[in-house]
C-alpha cells in the first residue's frame, strides 16, 4: 500500500501495477509494519518480505539505532519510486514485464538494494542482466532503446558498464550494417542513432571510428543527426531555416543546450576533404554564428570551408548574425577570414609550384573564386552596415591578378554607389580604388562612360581608353560581355562640376564623330578598287578627309591632354598590351599614351 503526506493514496492515481500490489498486500493477515518514503511517495510495507531480497535494506534495518525501524527512505534509488514498485513486487512474488525500455533503470535500481545472486539466489539483478543479454543487445535497435534510457540513469549507469555494454554493441552492429547493408534503405541505422544524446552519439562514433568503419559512413551519420538534433536551426541548408529567438533569452536553456550541441557535432567531423556538402558546413557556421559558440568551434568551420570555397555559391557565404535588438545583419568577418585562408593557401601552392601572382599567374581555383567574392560584393551591396572599408577590404583580399576581367566587380561597385547616394566625390573615388578601368570590356566601358554616379577619373579612364584604341586603329574584339541589370541603367543625380559634365559631353560627341569616320575610311577602303576612272577626284577627296582628319585628331587631343590618366605615371598598364595586340610598335612614340 502506498500513502502520502502520512494520508491514504488515491487508488486512482496510481498505477493498475501497484493497485494490484496494495491488494495483495492487504490480503495477508499480517499488518505492514514498514513505511519505505520514496520522493514524495511512501509505500507500506513488510520488513521480513523485503529483507528477504534486499541486502541493502537489511543492512538499513541492523545498522539503525532505533530498534523497530518504522520507515526507511530510498528517494536515491534509480528510476525513482516506478523502479521501487517493481523491485517490491519482486519482494512479494508479484510478477511484472520487463522491457527494453525499463530494464536498465530495473538493473541500476536492483544493483542500488543489493539483489544480487550472491545475497540470493535468482534474485533481481541476475534477472535483468540476463535480459540484457539475451533479448535487449540482440538487436540494434534495442541497444539503442537500452542507451538512451540510461541517459537519465547517470553516472550509475556508466559505474554498472550499461553505457558501455549499449555503447560497444551499437558500433558494432552499425559498422556491420554500413559495410554490408541488410535493410533498405541502406542508410537506416544513421535515423536509429537520432535518438540519442550527444554524448553517448559522441561515444558511439568514436567506437566505430576505432572499429575501422569508413569515414564516408561516419559523415552519413553525423549529418542525419545534425539535421535531425538541429531541425529548427539547419532546416533546408539555405539558412532560411534559423529561428530567431528572443534577444532577452539569448542565454536561456534552450539556446545553451544547441550551443553545447553544435561545438560536440563540430568536434567529431573527420578531418578528411570532401567528405561534407558545401551547404551543410554552411549552414553550421551559421548556427555556430547564431548561437555565439566558441571561437575554436567557429574556427574550424571557417577552416573547413575555405579549403573548398571555389565550390561555394554565394547564397551559402550569406551568413546572419545578429545585433544584441534581435536586428538582421551578416557575418562579414567570417567570409573575411574564409576567403583569406583560401587565398594565403592559393599563395603558398603557386609559390610552391613556381608561380607568381604579380605576373597574373594564378590557379583556375583562385580565378572562381574571384568570381563569387564580386558577386558576393554585389549581393550585401545594399545592406546599410556596409561600409566603404568593408567593402574593399573584402574586394581587395583576392589578388588583381585573379580577374581577367573586372565586370563583375564594376557591376558591384555600381550597386554600392547606387544603395548610398550620399557619398561625395572623394568617397565614391575610394570605393571605385579597387577596380582597375582598363580591365573592363567594351560593353562595361561604355556603361561606365555614361554613368553619372561614378566619379569623374573613372569616366575619363573609360573614355581615354576607348580613344586610345581608335587612335591606333585597333577594334577591340567583342568577346566579353557585361550584362547590365535594368536597376544599374538607372542614372542617379550628380554633384560633379558643371563644366566638367559639359567637357564630358563634348568628349563623347567628338568620340562618336571619330568613329564614324573610321568606319566611313573602311568602307571606302573596301570598295575603292574598281573606281580607277574617277583618280582626280579620288586623289582630290583623300586631300581634304586628310586635313579633315588631322584637324579632328588635334581638336580631341587638346581636349584629352588635361584629362589624361597617365600624366602622373600612377595607373598601372601593364596589361593594356594584351588589348592592343594589333598596334605596331615598330616605331617609337614620343609618349606611350599620347594622342597626338
Amino acid at each position: 500500500m502506498a500513502t502520502e503526506a502520512n494520508n491514504p493514496i488515491n487508488m486512482n492515481n496510481m498505477s493498475s501495477s501497484l493497485q494490484r500490489t496494495g491488494q495483495w498486500v492487504f490480503s495477508q493477515d499480517i499488518p505492514t509494519d514498514v513505511v519505505v518514503e520514496v520522493g514524495e511517495a511512501n509505500f507500506s510495507l513488510h520488513k521480513f518480505m523485503l529483507v528477504a531480497k534486499s541486502n541493502y535494506i537489511r543492512k538499513l534495518i541492523m545498522e539503525s539505532k532505533d530498534s523497530d525501524v518504522t520507515r526507511i527512505d530510498l528517494s536515491d534509488i534509480p528510476g525513482g519510486p516506478e523502479m521501487f514498485e517493481k523491485a517490491a513486487k519482486f519482494c512479494y512474488g508479484v510478477n511484472f514485464e520487463i522491457t527494453v525500455q525499463n530494464v536498465a533503470a530495473l538493473h541500476c535500481a536492483a544493483e542500488f538494494l543489493q539483489m544480487t545472486d550472491k545475497y540470493c539466489d535468482n534474485n533481481l539483478a541476475g534477472r535483468t542482466q540476463d535480459f540484457l543479454s539475451q533479448v535487449a543487445l540482440s538487436s540494434l535497435s534495442g541497444a539503442i532503446v537500452v542507451l538512451k534510457s540510461c541517459e537519465i540513469l547517470l553516472p550509475i549507469s556508466r559505474d554498472l558498464g550499461i553505457v558501455r555494454r549499449c555503447v560497444d554493441v551499437v558500433a558494432a552492429k552499425a559498422c556491420n550494417e554500413a559495410m554490408f547493408p541488410c535493410r533498405s534503405p541502406p542508410n537506416w541505422w544513421t535515423e536509429e542513432l537520432c535518438i540519442l544524446d550527444v554524448d553517448f552519439f559522441s561515444d558511439v562514433v568514436a567506437s566505430m571510428k576505432q572499429r575501422g568503419l569508413k569515414p564516408s559512413s561516419l559523415a552519413s551519420a553525423i549529418i542525419t543527426y545534425t539535421e535531425k538534433s538541429l531541425r529548427d536551426l539547419v532546416r533546408d541548408h539555405s539558412g532560411r531555416g534559423i529561428k530567431y529567438s528572443d534577444p532577452e533569452n539569448n542565454d536561456s536553456e534552450e539556446r545553451s543546450q544547441q550551443r553545447d550541441l553544435v561545438q560536440s557535432i563540430v568536434s567529431l567531423l573527420p578531418s578528411d576533404k570532401g567528405l561534407f556538402p558545401i551547404n551543410f558546413l554552411c549552414s553550421l557556421l551559421r548556427c555556430a554564428v547564431f548561437l555565439d559558440t566558441s571561437l575554436t568551434c567557429k574556427n574550424e568551420l571557417e577552416k573547413r570551408i575555405s579549403v573548398v570555397l571555389e565550390h561555394v555559391s554565394v547564397d551559402d557565404l550569406l551568413i546572419p548574425s545578429f545585433t544584441y535588438d534581435g536586428e538582421r545583419l551578416l557575418d562579414l568577418d567570417s567570409v573575411r577570414r574564409i576567403i583569406s585562408v583560401f587565398v594565403e593557401k592559393e599563395k603558398n601552392v603557386g609559390v610552391f609550384n613556381g608561380g607568381d601572382f604579380n605576373r597574373g599567374v594564378c590557379s583556375v581555383s583562385l580565378q572562381r573564386v574571384s568570381k563569387t567574392v564580386d558577386s558576393y560584393l554585389a549581393e550585401i551591396a545594399t545592406y546599410g552596415e556596409l561600409t566603404i572599408s568593408k567593402f574593399n577590404a573584402i574586394a581587395n583580399l583576392v589578388p588583381k591578378s585573379a580577374r581577367k576581367s573586372d565586370d563583375d566587380l564594376y557591376r558591384a561597385i555600381d550597386i554600392f554607389l547606387k544603395a548610398h547616394p550620399n557619398l561625395d566625390e572623394i568617397e565614391r573615388e575610394k570605393v571605385c580604388s579597387s577596380m582597375d578601368p582598363l580591365k573592363l570590356s567594351y560593353d562595361a566601358r561604355l556603361h561606365a562612360s555614361q554613368n553619372k554616379r561614378l566619379p569623374v577619373n573613372i569616366v575619363l579612364h573609360a573614355l581615354y581608353y576607348d580613344q586610345l584604341k581608335l587612335r591606333s586603329g585597333v577594334e577591340e574584339k567583342q568577346g566579353t560581355v557585361v550584362i547590365v541589370p535594368e536597376a544599374l541603367a538607372t542614372r542617379g543625380q550628380v554633384k560633379a562640376d558643371t563644366s566638367l559634365a559639359k567637357e564630358n559631353e563634348a568628349l563623347r560627341s567628338e568620340l562618336m564623330k571619330m568613329k564614324m569616320y573610321v568606319s566611313d575610311l573602311q568602307k571606302n577602303k573596301q570598295s575603292g578598287g574598281g573606281a580607277s576612272s574617277s583618280n582626280s577626284s579620288a586623289l582630290v577627296s583623300s586631300s581634304n578627309k586628310k586635313n579633315i582628319k588631322q584637324n579632328f585628331f588635334s581638336s580631341v587631343s587638346k581636349k584629352l591632354g588635361k584629362f589624361n590618366p597617365f600624366r602622373h605615371g600612377s595607373k598601372d598598364t601593364s596589361h593594356i598590351d594584351e588589348d592592343l595586340a594589333g598596334v605596331d610598335i615598330t616605331k617609337p612614340r614620343r609618349r606611350r599614351f599620347s594622342i597626338s
